[in-house]
């Protein structure tokens, strides 16, 4: 794969920073999206230092908005005919008080899998100008471990905890990247793929910030120093951008650059369904012209 147009959310810093270095040295086309203008001509820049491709670019917005998420694809739509690699890394854990967004969307669920799934939705056509695309969206193992679900409370507004709402959303975001695989192949879109990613627990600021009470916030901090290096978590992701052993592969759930299962405990192609059609409902008013 040469000369790529790879666009990747949250890559200022943490693990999405390392994989546009990483893609940047294969000469590759790469858009950064950061919030922070600044902080993105900073990356920007250090990436075209580093690698000698100054094909770097960078976008901003803020995904807890869809409307920026819409105004952000339109702008990208603007500069570029195509896109060959959206690689969906954006994403946070939040704290132990429940909040919502500008939109009325619970924190967790926005980031990690409205905003996703609205983008991959706004540039579909764009994608489709690839002869070859790639979806590539980043969930966690940490989907194993959430609760009891209720599909009728989907953004948790009774029962909430950062972790139930932070492995639900990894959870619904693995359902929501097979569900979109079916429906490319269905539109007969055979030359996009879809795929989700864990990529380990990684050393970065991810799930640091945020108050999550006195014992869990130090439980996570003495995690840290078994955690993998940002470069280690960043190699699936890299592998399933490049590639050509995974060229005809989708609707896959990857670890450590292999096909890993899933978490089937909550899963049935009806609870699938109800998340998906969640996501287009919620997507709906945005995604018109």
């Amino acid at each position: 794969m040469e000369g790529k147009i790879i666009l990747i959310t949250g890559s200022t810093d943490g693990i999405g920073k390392v994989t546009a270095k990483a893609l940047a040295k294969q000469g590759h086309t790469i858009i950064v999206h950061g919030r922070n203008k600044e902080k993105a001509e900073v990356v920007c820049k250090e990436i075209k230092s580093e690698t000698g491709n100054s094909r770097i670019d960078f976008i901003i917005a803020d995904l807890f908005s869809l409307s920026d998420v819409k105004r952000m694809a339109i702008e990208f739509q603007e500069k570029y005919e195509r896109l060959d690699v959206l690689i969906n890394n954006a994403g946070a854990m939040f704290g132990k008080n429940r909040g919502i967004t500008i939109d009325g969307y619970e924190k967790t669920i926005a980031l990690n899998l409205l905003a996703p799934f609205l983008l991959i939705q706004l540039l579909l056509d764009t994608l489709a100008k690839s002869p070859s695309a790639r979806i590539i969206n980043i969930t966690s193992a940490a989907h194993t471990m959430t609760g009891p679900l209720d599909l009728n409370d989907i953004q948790l507004e009774n029962g909430y905890t950062f972790g139930k709402a932070y492995g639900q959303a990894k959870l619904y975001l693995i359902w929501i990247t097979q569900h979109l695989a079916g429906k490319l192949k269905e539109k007969g879109l055979m030359h996009i793929s879809s795929n989700s990613v864990h990529p380990g627990t990684v050393k970065t600021e991810f799930g640091q910030n945020e108050n999550k009470g006195f014992w869990i916030n130090l439980l996570l901090k003495l995690a840290m120093p078994f955690a993998s290096t940002p470069e280690q978590g960043a190699e699936t992701t890299i592998y399933l951008a490049t590639s050509r052993d995974v060229e005809n592969v989708t609707g896959a759930y990857f670890s450590n650059k292999k096909i890993a299962q899933p978490s089937k405990k909550y899963y049935s192609p009806e609870n699938e369904k109800i998340i998906w059609d969640f996501c287009m409902e919620t997507a709906k008013p945005y995604m018109d012209k």
